[in-house]
């Protein structure tokens, strides 16, 4: 039987998933399964590695009970969250929980990085800004509070570098997570072995770099008694989730933009040169010779799904009721609600913000609230206010030359008609919508076809396996009435800055 099946594996926020691909595309078999998020102290937010693991496996036994048969697999592509600082030993074993990109607790170790080395220095090598959610500060944060684990750790991984690791033994570090690192050359694509003396930081605890869609090993024979995969199946190394994404939504062409809608939010604009904002994130691609300028905010799904679990109690029952799901029944309760929410508007800084204001303390607000809102106000609000948030991020992406004509949408997100709508009159850009919600884990399965030879190239795999679904164009007239209120809430941040660290203060 021929090999024609390549296998995503996808580690989230909130969960795994795990999807398998015919060479078009085409889902063969799927499988999710979520995992805790642990929050043990004051911005401080840790996930178990081996739980990404044992939900990997269980997607996998799921998926066998669908019929999908592991000698047809050819490869496997793995993406990953970004920034996760996971100390392992010399076979891979975790030595502590791993801290996400949510954990913020590095903040005295950004100041240090800024003090002593100064950011404009680390953002002309790494193109990105010093911020806690980064590794280096998470690292620092190690080698001063657990010196022990720092002593014993031999290398620090990203989710899909462990995964990897998992299945064959072998460390990696993928060129598109390599960002999280500020001793990482972005125009060189290598380590700068003076940054890393810099910052006290010890080279030999890195996995060597490599490119997206290499394979890095094949599956053990212990991995294959795991997962029920079949020993020697190549394994690629896999990136960064969001390009993974982005390639999975179609994004190799220069001004190409992703649109993410999963529980974070943000876009990826492709360039093909490294263009840094010193607000923006400045990541490579999964593909070779591409670079991605991100603006990534933590405001994305995850507000709907707060807003969903802790005051949305009829929505669920109505939902249950009419087989629908909750997040249906709020996109139809936001489409009954005219565009601006009546004066309502929501800053969706539910856990800090990223970019591009940095800042850990910045916290979720609805400014505008009167009787004469309800409910449905709050939800159009709050899709309002994460449209808002990429808006600000691709004005901010202007200011270095990266232009955004289109943007293609992914992510839970993505399946409203009405929040799509909603982001495509904010920003005034036409959004394209993939048939595929499996744009992430169709990424790496993507990096694995090409790395074992199944396609010619990105060209090919995009060109059978993209196809989009509908296209949302901005509305003239809605677009310049949310200009009007983009504008007071470009303006209430500034406002609330210092407010902003003194509630922080008050409540630690």
């Amino acid at each position: 039987m021929s090999k024609e099946i390549l296998l995503g594996i996808d580690i989230g926020t909130s969960g795994c998933k795990v999807a398998a691909f015919d060479l078009d595309g085409g889902v063969v078999a799927t499988s999710s399964q979520s995992y805790e998020t642990r929050y043990p102290g004051p911005l401080y937010v840790e996930q178990d590695a081996m739980d990404w693991w044992r939900a990997a496996c269980q997607c996998l036994e799921d998926m066998r009970g669908q019929g999908l048969e592991a000698r047809r697999i050819a490869a496997i592509g793995i993406d990953g969250t970004s920034w996760a600082c996971l100390p392992v030993d010399a076979q891979g074993t975790p030595l502590r929980p791993a801290m996400i990109w949510m954990d913020r607790r590095a903040e005295p170790q950004a100041k240090w990085m800024r003090e002593t080395i100064g950011e404009q220095r680390l953002i002309a090598l790494s193109g990105n800004p010093v911020d806690a959610a980064y590794i280096t500060p998470k690292m620092l944060w190690l080698k001063a509070h657990e010196p022990d684990i720092y002593d014993r750790t031999r290398y620090f991984l990203q989710c899909n570098a462990f995964i990897a690791m998992q299945l064959t033994g072998m460390p990696s570090q993928d060129l598109s997570q390599g960002y999280g690192f500020h001793f990482f050359d972005i125009a060189k694509l290598q380590y700068d072995e003076a940054m890393l003396a810099a910052l006290q930081l010890d080279a030999e605890k890195l996995a060597p770099i490599v490119p997206c869609h290499q394979i890095v090993g094949r599956v053990t024979e212990q991995a294959a008694r795991e997962t029920g995969l079949c020993a020697g199946t190549p394994v690629v190394a896999g990136g960064l989730d969001a390009a993974c994404c982005s390639l999975g939504a179609g994004v190799i062409r220069p001004g190409q933009t992703q649109e993410q809608g999963g529980q974070a939010g943000g876009m990826s604009i492709l360039t093909d040169r490294p263009l840094i904002h010193p607000q923006l994130i400045l990541g490579c691609h999964v593909l070779p010779g591409g670079w991605l300028l991100q603006g990534g905010s933590v405001g994305g799904g995850g507000t709907m799904r707060w807003f969903s679990q802790q005051l949305a109690a009829a929505e669920q029952g109505e939902a249950k009721a009419q087989g629908k799901s909750v997040f249906e029944v709020l996109s139809d309760e936001a489409d009954t609600v005219p565009a601006g929410s009546e004066g309502l508007i929501f800053l969706p800084y539910m856990a800090g913000e990223r970019s591009p204001i940095w800042d850990s303390d910045a916290r979720g607000v609805f400014f505008g609230l009167s009787y004469d809102k309800g409910r449905a106000h709050m939800v159009r609000a709050m899709m309002e206010g994460v449209a808002y948030s990429l808006h600000h991020n691709i004005q901010t992406a202007a200011q270095v030359g990266a232009q955004v004509e289109a943007m293609v949408s992914v992510g839970g997100s993505a399946n409203s008609r009405v929040w799509t709508q909603i982001k495509s009159d904010v920003t005034g850009k036409r959004i394209e919508v993939p048939y595929s919600d499996h744009a992430t884990p169709l990424g790496a399965a993507i990096l694995a076809g090409v790395g074992c030879g199944a396609y010619a190239g990105f060209d090919e795999a995009v060109q059978r396996c993209v196809r989009i679904q509908r296209v949302h164009e901005p509305d003239g007239q809605t677009h310049a009435r949310y200009g009007q209120y983009f504008e007071i809430y470009k303006g209430l941040y500034p406002k609330l800055k210092d407010d902003f660290a003194k509630l922080a203060q008050a409540a630690r």
